[in-house]
């Protein structure tokens, strides 16, 4: 791997992160668990490890402690590599006494953290995606093309860009023209993609299709210090529309999957992809990796199972039970008799003893993960969560709204929290 000292990584680490509440609860999106034993995080850092990137900070104000283990446990370099992934929260200063306003406003704000290592490009990349991409194809053709700005753009189907930002691309990649999430027939016609445009990409197109803005951007430094020289406080909506005409802003078409995560209802399907026997995103693969935490659990356990489309994290054990489409998490424990269909499962962070369990049994209290003969379909269990004999969790014929126990149902999909506890017998 060949490190570029000459590239900052930017990795922003979202705001409140209300759209994925309540597993933003007590965490800020990057720390949000992924398929089975991974974290949001984890995969814009080993996109630009795997870039030969690696210098990185991620800029993050809410929720802030499960990150902080994460990555310091994580992600550790040697003396001589250079290499850090520094995590910036929102700070008073003497300039400043607010939060974060956007995510231009928290790269303006650490511009002090980034002159302390010499850089001539800065790469800004999401905190809620999940994608693979070789960022050094994006550096050199930012170089190639003699860009101050390079926005990474997904060709997508001009019937599905609906809560998109699009923009019109020359046919020499410089864009020329953004609109935050067009709703208007003509106003989408007028963007879509010319044919010198189309015979780039290798993918076939079954329809007109236009460039998606996926919120990855490339600056060259004195480019951004100029960009930012204002008020604006963020990049999609203000920033880089702004230096249309101004600066010279070009796209660099990416080809593959993305898919933003930043919802209940796409982080669910997301991961319930993983479990396809090809899904798009591919964790097995030993040139681009995906890293995480090296936790040393032991193998998982399966006894008399029956099961179908399941992905399944280290450490877990699961009896006598059925598995139909689903993502299991570390540390997950499925007792004897339960259903489960359609689950995204997030485990737990600890084994509970024997000795634990006796003494919460005594208080009522359920053993950590789900009991005997419980029927779950269509759920989020977050981590540490209990589920008592006999439960069924189901949305089918329930409308989005919070439910007892501190269960919610959001788009379509009931999601128990981190550490609830739902008694033994309960039917929502």
């Amino acid at each position: 791997m060949n490190i570029n000292p000459s590239v900052l990584a930017v990795i922003m680490g979202g705001g409140r992160g209300d759209r994925l509440y309540p597993l933003t609860k007590e965490r800020c999106k990057p720390a949000v668990p992924l398929a089975g034993k991974y974290r949001l995080v984890d995969i814009p850092i080993s996109n630009c490890l795997n870039s030969g990137i690696n210098r990185i900070f991620l800029l993050t104000q809410f929720n802030t402690a499960s990150l902080h283990r994460h990555v310091q446990s994580t992600y550790h370099f040697d003396s001589f590599g250079r290499g850090f992934v520094d995590i910036m929260a929102a700070e008073q200063t003497e300039k400043s006494t607010d939060w974060y306003q956007g995510t231009a406003d928290a790269v303006r704000r650490n511009f002090v953290h980034f002159r302390t290592c010499p850089h001539d490009y800065v790469l800004i990349l999401a905190g809620d995606q999940l994608y693979r991409m070789d960022f050094r194809k994006v550096i050199a053709q930012h170089i190639a093309t003699g860009a101050d700005v390079t926005v990474a753009a997904l060709a997508v189907p001009a019937s599905k860009i609906a809560g998109l930002g699009l923009m019109r691309v020359d046919d020499n990649l410089e864009i020329k023209q953004f609109a935050e999430k067009p709703k208007d027939p003509a106003v989408i016609n007028s963007l879509t993609i010319s044919p010198a445009l189309e015979a780039r990409l290798t993918a076939p197109a079954t329809e007109k299709r236009c460039l998606a803005s996926m919120g990855i951007y490339l600056f060259s430094r004195d480019a951004l210090q100029d960009a930012l020289n204002n008020q604006m406080t963020d990049f999609g909506k203000e920033v880089i529309p702004s230096l249309l005409g101004k600066k010279h802003v070009c796209a660099y078409l990416f080809e593959g999957y993305w898919e933003d995560v930043g919802t209940i209802r796409t982080f669910f399907e997301a991961n319930l992809a993983l479990a396809q026997p090809l899904p798009q995103f591919n964790f097995y693969t030993h040139t681009t990796p995906i890293y995480t935490h090296a936790r040393f659990l032991p193998a998982t356990k399966i006894n008399r199972c029956t099961i179908d489309h399941v992905v399944v994290g280290d450490g877990s054990i699961i009896t006598d039970t059925t598995l139909k489409h689903c993502v299991i998490g570390i540390r997950a424990m499925v007792r004897e008799g339960s259903q489960m269909e359609d689950v995204v499962m997030m485990g737990a962070d600890f084994y509970e003893s024997e000795e634990e369990a006796k003494e919460n049994a005594a208080r009522g209290i359920p053993r950590v993960g789900v009991g005997q003969n419980c029927r779950i379909r269509r759920v989020i269990i977050d981590k540490n969560a209990r589920i008592g004999d006999g439960c069924v969790l189901s949305v089918d014929g329930k409308p989005d709204g919070n439910y007892p126990h501190e269960v919610m149902i959001a788009e379509g999909v009931m999601v128990v929290p981190k550490n609830a506890v739902i008694p033994a017998g309960t039917t929502i």
